[in-house]
């Protein structure tokens, strides 16, 4: 089988989406298919590209031309699907639904490949605060259902049954075990904390909340002492808005730490130096409810008990995992402690407990749900 895992974008090898498409490219290898990635890239020479895996399937040339192209043409990777006998395009949503891209399906399905569709966050609406981005997002508003019907299926990473009036493949989000070390040691120091947040922040993680307990917190003078390690770039100006001040205004330098975005030694650096780790605070904020984020995974994999404040129900229920209220409520960093301190289970426990979660084993459903009966007999 031959599948072409097309994205709309480049990569940036530190960036937590690039790692994870690469780790699903090659699960689905694991699986036994021949996969290709197909992707936009720019050339030293300023050439806009569409790409698979290395080949120069289109030059767009340069300049504003070329970045209208990028938008709107997409024959070339019809006409490579074509040419290559592509069974299934697997393509991971940017929230670009328009004539263009119901056109590139519509092809695509007329040369008899199957056609599904990744949303990596559902809902998204609540994602795109600002007039400008709410702007962007009314043309994909616009289209997004007239193209979910020329689509084969839907992957979701929530519990919804039907996404835009296309039926759903349900999967979590995986882990790739060869490439997610397990802790090495615990840190049992009797007097301090470190936790760890690793994100490309968005205010949808609320580390806001847990800055406002660290203040609640040391109001109290407390010899135990609590850190958190906020690792990774703050993307907008709500998000500085939201945690900078706070530190600031509550004298907490020492104790929030920004490591800005690392990767490689420096992050495995970090996370031996860690104790727990701190997931996503405020997903209701976006309006999500229900979803399985790839960090919790990540932290289970490393061996790290953690908290959020989402339903996850690959989590819920672990002896490793801390439920915080979704609300906006200062997060109490003594719960945390002595959560912590009522731990029994280790490292390479709580590894094993997602094993089940892995990137192969998560892809297979998608090609078993893909190849089945039910779903030919559905869009048929």
């Amino acid at each position: 089988m031959k599948i072409l895992f097309l994205i709309f974008h480049g990569f940036n090898e530190a960036n937590g989406i690039s790692k994870k498409i690469r780790y699903q490219v090659k699960a689905l290898r694991a699986c036994g298919t021949d996969t290709r990635l197909c992707y936009y890239d720019i050339a030293p020479d300023g050439h806009r590209l569409w790409k698979a895996e290395e080949q120069v399937i289109a030059d767009l040339g340069t300049g504003k031309m070329a970045k209208i192209k990028k938008r709107i043409s997409f024959h070339p990777i019809c006409e490579y699907a074509r040419r290559e006998g592509i069974d299934i395009v697997y393509i991971r949503s940017y929230h670009n639904a328009n004539p263009f891209t119901i056109k590139m399906v519509k092809q695509l399905k007329r040369q008899g490949t199957k056609v599904i569709m990744e949303i990596p966050t559902y809902p998204y609406d609540q994602e795109y605060i600002t007039f400008r981005m709410k702007l962007e997002l009314m043309v994909d508003k616009c289209f997004r259902n007239r193209l979910a019907r020329h689509l084969d299926a839907i992957v979701t990473f929530s519990d919804a049954c039907n996404i835009f009036g296309a039926d759903t493949i349900r999967i979590s989000n995986g882990v790739d075990f060869d490439a997610i070390p397990l802790k090495k040691q615990s840190n049992n120091n009797p007097s301090e904390l470190h936790l760890i947040g690793v994100a490309e922040v968005h205010y949808w993680h609320g580390y806001d909340r847990l800055i406002h307990g660290l203040a609640e917190y040391y109001r109290t003078n407390p010899d135990f002492k609590v850190y958190f390690h906020l690792v990774g770039d703050l993307t907008g100006e709500r998000e500085r808005q939201d945690i900078l001040p706070a530190i600031r205004e509550n004298k907490l330098e020492n104790y929030v730490i920004m490591h800005g975005a690392r990767h490689g030694k420096e992050l495995e650096e970090l996370f031996e130096l860690s104790d727990f780790g701190i997931g996503s605070l405020a997903r209701h904020r976006s309006g999500i409810d229900k979803i399985k984020t790839l960090k919790n995974r990540e932290y289970a994999a490393r061996g790290l008990a953690f908290t959020y404040s989402e339903t996850d129900e690959d989590f819920d229920r672990q002896p490793y995992v801390l439920k915080v209220p979704a609300d906006e409520s200062p997060i109490d960093i003594k719960q945390i402690v002595k959560f912590y301190r009522s731990l029994s289970v280790s490292p390479k426990q709580i590894r094993g407990s997602i094993l089940d979660l892995s990137w192969t084993n998560q892809m297979q459903k998608v090609i078993q749900t893909a190849t089945s009966d039910h779903l030919i007999n559905y869009k048929n």
